[in-house]
């Protein structure tokens, strides 16, 4: 719930800005002149700058494209989400506390595995959740302990790769979405040509949109690639150390006896 709404204030505050820049571009426009006969009349801009023409191919080249800008828009708000979201919870400190690794430790050492148990029970988080699967078997024998931690990681190490796959998503749809702007707005310009005596600004806005869209897909999809499979390494080598650590920590379980009831 929570992340649902900060995505959508950032989408807000996005239309927001969007909406402002519409409005200021309006009036940056239209600039008041005196005719001859005394009346007041807009001069026409000699040329726009790109602020203002981007704004104008946004709301101005028709509502499937104003559509296709908010996917576009909600593309790269939910990039900059995922990318700040694997930021915070993909790192070694967070699933590799160093504070349950020495407590669990220093337990195993007593050879007190209710203590260690209970370490990981006061530090939730995934190395916790993986030891506690080992420790909560260990009167079934060492081999039962072995299958209930690699289950235990197998799980840990989806939920971690699906956080990162929401990054892939995005990278993999915004490109879509800008081929998808390409095809309108060339839909646009050869339809206006197709009417004869074509309408240059409108011709110029249907181009202007499709390179536009091109461009904006490209910008959302490169920095999302890149993230992505920068987080995957990172997560891929966390992943392989908490393998590690825990049969490190847990060897120690191979000398205990089952006793048969």
């Amino acid at each position: 719930m929570k992340k649902g709404l900060v995505l959508f204030s950032v989408l807000g505050v996005m239309a927001l800005a969007l909406t402002a820049g519409a409005l200021y571009g309006q009036e940056a426009a239209g600039t008041l002149v005196a005719t001859d006969t005394g009346e007041a009349a807009t001069a026409p801009a000699q040329a726009m700058d790109p602020g203002s023409q981007f704004i104008a191919v946004v709301f101005k080249s028709g509502v499937m494209s104003f559509i296709l800008w908010l996917f576009l828009f909600a593309a790269g708000g939910a990039g900059v989400y995922f990318a700040v979201d694997c930021a915070i919870t993909v790192r070694p400190t967070k699933i590799l506390p160093q504070s349950l690794i020495d407590a669990v430790t220093a337990s195993m050492a007593e050879g007190d595995v209710l203590k260690a148990l209970k370490c990981c029970d006061d530090e939730p988080g995934p190395l916790a959740n993986v030891l506690s699967a080992g420790f909560s078997h260990v009167e079934e024998g060492f081999d039962v302990i072995e299958d209930a931690i690699s289950t235990a990681a197998n799980m840990e190490t989806e939920k971690i790769m699906q956080k990162l796959t929401w990054l892939s998503v995005v990278a993999n749809l915004a490109p879509m979405l800008g081929l998808l702007g390409t095809v309108q707005g060339m839909i646009v310009a050869f339809a206006t040509l197709a009417a004869g005596v074509p309408d240059v600004g409108l011709l110029a806005l249907a181009i202007a949109q499709a390179l536009y869209t091109t461009a904006g897909g490209l910008v959302i999809a490169i920095p999302s690639v890149a993230t992505y499979y920068t987080f995957r390494n990172t997560a891929n080598r966390i992943v392989l150390r908490m393998e590690a650590l825990t049969m490190e920590m847990i060897k120690d379980l191979r000398h205990v006896e089952v006793v048969e009831d």
